[in-house]
């Protein structure tokens, strides 16, 4: 489980598309890799993203949480 805040309100799909947007930049990844499957009216959400093995996905992770 990945906790996600985001500043976006939850109107018009906005929260949503920030979502799909930070994970992609976060993962360097096309915004096309990261869907929301299912939970889209919901604060909790589940995501299929493709183009990263499990590995990478942690790595990436890891590294956006590091103090820069």
């Amino acid at each position: 489980m990945l906790e996600v805040s985001l500043a976006a309100p939850p109107v018009d799909g906005q929260a949503n598309a920030e979502l799909i947007s930070t994970l992609a930049e976060v993962l360097g990844l096309p915004k096309r890799a990261v869907e929301i499957v299912t939970g889209d009216g919901s604060r909790t959400k589940l995501v299929s993203i493709t183009g990263l093995t499990e590995a990478d996905f942690l790595a990436k992770l890891l590294e956006s949480a590091r103090p820069a």
